[in-house]
């Protein structure tokens, strides 16, 4: 037989439980009830990317403020070379190419181009990738203004776009833009990607030293869509445009 007291007891525990069950349940999707110790979830410390809504000191109740107007990432300063979008013949004459024309820096551009670009401008870069088909207007590299482009005009267009060509600056680092100007130049031959052989061959390069690295020599850097870059967008007082012809 039960004794009385310990059957009270067994209630009340088993109420006690519901009703902490219940308070601890909530209507609010975004809501997590009563919680215990909430020190194992909640950091007592501010973190930067925790996005919370109680954050009395912050602008927006979010932890991370945001960066003072001009703020460039660490590692990014490379991304801005300070050259206005609409100023094209300024990028012409004054960004240079801070890397040799390389068997292997061609292959990689020739890469890059096959992910970025192909599918507006085509494999032959004659405007007819796929997207370029259906909304025209995508130039041939081998044909008039285009095939006397340089390594400066085709990296500012890469970075800020043109006419119907959207910016791809926060998509192609600036290694990679240089890299894929220099596939672009092989493609201004009119030959498509057979061109870059004759630019391997030839060297595309204004003086013997780079045209003696030709050859299989490997890039100075790796291009990744996953990081930045250390080289400046604006290149260097050694950098080149290459030569197309």
């Amino acid at each position: 037989m039960t004794h009385p007291l310990n059957l009270s007891l067994r209630v009340s525990a088993l109420l006690l439980s519901l009703g902490g069950l219940a308070s601890s349940c909530s209507p609010q999707a975004d809501s997590p009830g009563v919680e215990y110790a909430p020190e194992m979830y909640e950091s007592i410390p501010y973190e930067p990317l925790r996005q919370t809504g109680y954050n009395t000191i912050n602008a927006f109740g979010i932890n991370e403020r945001t960066p003072p107007t001009g703020t460039v990432a660490r590692g990014k300063l490379s991304y801005y070379d300070h050259i206005p979008k609409d100023s094209v013949g300024i990028a012409e004459r004054t960004l240079h190419n801070p890397f040799v024309y390389t068997k292997a820096n061609l292959e990689e551009g020739q890469l890059l181009y096959s992910r970025n670009c192909q599918h507006c401008h085509g494999e032959q870069g004659n405007g007819q990738g796929p997207v370029g088909l259906k909304f025209k207007g995508v130039p041939n590299y081998a044909t008039g203004y285009y095939a006397k482009m340089n390594d400066g005009h085709i990296y500012h267009v890469i970075e800020w776009g043109r006419n119907r060509m959207m910016p791809h600056g926060s998509q192609v680092n600036p290694e990679e833009r240089w890299k894929i100007a220099m596939y672009v130049r092989a493609l201004e031959l009119g030959k498509g990607p057979d061109g870059l052989k004759e630019m391997i061959a030839k060297g595309a390069n204004a003086t013997a030293a780079d045209t003696a690295s030709v050859g299989g020599a490997p890039p100075t850097n790796t291009a990744g869509s996953d990081k930045g870059s250390e080289t400046p967008g604006q290149g260097n007082t050694k950098g080149h445009n290459g030569s197309a012809k």
